[in-house]
């Protein structure tokens, strides 16, 4: 499975961006899928998961309440909603493929896509 992911930008305190995640090759519809981010000098965080059928979602404390994961099967492709957003939100976020929601969230991925870069200003 290729991953790639668009949608970054530079935005203002308390603006949204949706970030979009196409995949290609294998059946998409297998796997469950998460977006992650990476702030300068610091660790790849988990930040949203959704399960294959896009029937249950998982998100980091930090952006529950203002991010929403969602997915189209027809199209290959998962979002990431992104709502009221926080100096604390620029990093690269990065889309992933796993085999369960839990292993997603525990970092166990199969495919990484290449990140996109989002910056809040203040």
């Amino acid at each position: 499975v290729q991953l790639q992911a668009s949608g970054g930008g530079l935005v203002q305190a308390g603006g949204s961006l949706r970030l979009s995640c196409a995949a290609s090759g294998r059946s998409f519809s297998d796997y469950y899928m998460g977006w992650f981010r990476q702030a300068p000098g610091k660790d790849r965080d988990f930040v949203a998961g959704i399960s294959w059928s896009g029937g249950s979602t998982y998100y980091a404390d930090s952006v529950r309440g203002r991010f929403t994961i969602s997915r189209d099967n027809a199209k290959n492709t998962v979002f990431l909603q992104m709502n009221s957003l926080k100096p604390e939100d620029t990093a690269v976020y990065y889309c992933a493929a796993g085999t369960s929601l839990g292993g997603i969230l525990n970092h166990q991925v199969l495919y990484w896509g290449k990140g996109t870069l989002v910056t809040v200003s203040s």
